[in-house]
C-alpha cells in the first residue's frame, strides 16, 4: 500500500469504511444483532421447526406454569403441626412437613450434639472443591494438598475416634449420607478409571486382559446388584466374625461401578489423540509415563470433559439405589416420614423436594462443564 493511500484512508470518513455489523466503534449495532434478540433468534427461532416447538412450548408454560406457582407459592401452607392444620390454611402445598423435618433430611440419625463435625467436614469440602474448580483461588497450592488427604479427615470427622465421640454409620442418612457416597465416588472414581483405562491399552496381556474383564464385568451388571452383593452376600466369603460395615461396603462398590464406565468414557478420550502425538513425545526421549502425565492424559481429558462429567451426575443420582439395602438418602427418609399420621399423603411435596435437590447439584455440575469446554476449547461456546 503506497503512503498516499494510507494517509487518504486514516483521512477518510469513518462513517463511509466498511465494518461489520455490530463493531462500528461510534454506531449502535443493527437491529436484532445483539443483546436478548440475537439470543431469541439464534436459539428459539432459527428455523421452521425450532419456531413451532417453540410456540408449543411457551403455550403449555401458559397453561401449566400459573396453576403450578399457586400450588406451590400462592396457595402454599409453610407453618402447620400437621397435615390437617395445612389443610385448613391453605388449599395448596404443605411445605410444614419439609420445614419440620428439614434436619432429619439433612442429617439423617446423626446426634444432634455431634452435628458441628458434619458441618465442618461440608465447610472443609466447599474449600477443597473451590480450590480444585478454581484457578485464582488465594492458597490454591496448598489447599489442593489438603484436598488429597481430605477424605481421611472427612471420615475421622464424620465416624469420630483419636479424641471425638465415635458415631456409628447406621446414623447417617439424609443429604448427608448423598453427598458422603457421591463425593467418595466421584473423589476415586476418576483415577481408577484413568489407570483402568491405560491398563486396557497396555501392551502386557496380563495387565490389559485383567482390566478389560474387570471393566466389561463391572459394566455388564446392574448397580442395584452390585449393592445387594455388596450388603449380604459379601458376608458370607469373608471369614467368620469379620465385621465390614456396610457403608463402606456401598462406597467400594459404587466407587468402583463408577470407576468402570468413567475407563471407557477415558479411554475413548485415549483414542481421539492424534498417534503424531505419542510419536513426538517417544522423539522428545520422553519414557511412557512422563509422556501419558505431560502430553497424552491432558489432551484426552480435555476431549472426555462432557462424558467424565455425564458419568459423575449419573453417579449422583444413583445413590438413591442405597433405599433398596436400608440405607436413608434424602428419598428413603422422605418415605419414611410419610409414615408418620400426621403427614401421611403429602407425596408431592416430598417428592418435589428431593427432586430439586437433586436438580440443583447435577445443573450446577453440568454449567461447570460447559464453563470448563469453553475455557479450554474442546468445542464451540455455547
Amino acid at each position: 500500500m503506497t503512503t498516499e493511500s494510507t494517509q487518504a484512508g486514516a483521512g477518510a470518513d469513518p462513517y463511509k469504511q466498511h465494518y461489520e455489523p455490530g463493531t462500528h466503534p461510534d454506531l449502535p449495532p443493527p437491529f436484532a444483532t445483539s443483546g436478548p434478540l440475537l439470543w431469541l433468534r439464534e436459539n428459539l427461532f432459527s428455523s421452521p421447526a425450532n419456531i413451532v416447538m417453540s410456540l408449543v412450548s411457551l403455550f403449555l408454560l401458559y397453561k401449566i406454569l400459573p396453576g403450578v406457582i399457586d400450588w406451590a407459592v400462592l396457595d402454599a401452607a409453610f407453618t402447620g403441626a400437621d397435615r390437617n392444620e395445612c389443610r385448613a390454611k391453605a388449599s395448596g402445598a404443605c411445605w410444614a412437613f419439609i420445614s419440620e423435618r428439614l434436619r432429619l433430611f439433612t442429617f439423617g440419625f446423626y446426634p444432634v450434639e455431634e452435628r458441628w463435625r458434619v458441618w465442618l467436614a461440608f465447610v472443609l469440602l466447599v474449600v477443597v472443591v473451590v480450590a480444585v474448580l478454581w484457578e485464582k483461588c488465594p492458597f490454591r497450592k496448598p489447599l489442593l494438598w489438603f484436598g488429597i488427604v481430605y477424605p481421611l479427615v472427612a471420615g475421622w470427622l464424620l465416624v469420630g475416634g483419636m479424641g471425638l465421640t465415635p458415631v456409628s454409620t447406621d446414623k447417617f442418612g439424609g443429604i448427608m449420607l448423598t453427598l458422603v457416597i457421591g463425593v467418595t465416588g466421584i473423589a476415586f472414581s476418576l483415577p481408577i478409571g484413568i489407570v483402568l483405562a491405560l491398563g486396557r491399552q497396555s501392551n502386557l496381556p496380563i495387565i490389559k486382559y485383567s482390566c478389560v474383564g474387570f471393566i466389561e464385568f463391572i459394566r455388564g451388571v446392574p448397580l442395584i446388584t452390585l449393592l445387594f452383593v455388596a450388603s449380604t452376600m459379601l458376608s458370607y466369603f469373608l471369614p467368620p466374625g469379620t465385621s465390614f460395615d456396610l457403608l463402606l461396603r456401598v462406597l467400594i462398590m459404587v466407587t468402583l461401578f463408577s470407576a468402570a464406565y468413567m475407563a471407557e468414557v477415558i479411554r475413548g478420550g485415549l483414542q481421539a489423540i492424534p498417534k503424531g502425538q505419542i510419536e513426538a513425545a517417544d522423539a522428545m526421549g520422553l519414557k511412557y509415563w512422563p509422556s501419558m502425565r505431560l502430553i497424552v492424559l491432558p489432551q484426552a481429558l480435555k476431549i472426555s470433559i462432557p462424558g467424565i462429567v455425564n458419568t459423575f451426575i449419573g453417579l449422583f443420582k444413583d445413590t438413591t439405589l442405597v433405599i433398596i439395602i436400608g440405607l436413608l438418602d434424602p428419598l428413603g427418609i422422605g418415605r419414611a416420614s410419610l409414615a408418620d399420621t400426621k403427614w401421611n399423603g403429602l407425596t408431592y411435596e416430598v417428592y418435589l423436594f428431593v427432586a430439586l435437590f437433586f436438580f440443583v447439584a447435577c445443573f450446577a455440575m453440568a454449567r461447570y462443564s460447559l464453563y470448563l469446554e469453553n475455557k479450554l476449547h474442546t468445542g464451540h461456546k455455547r
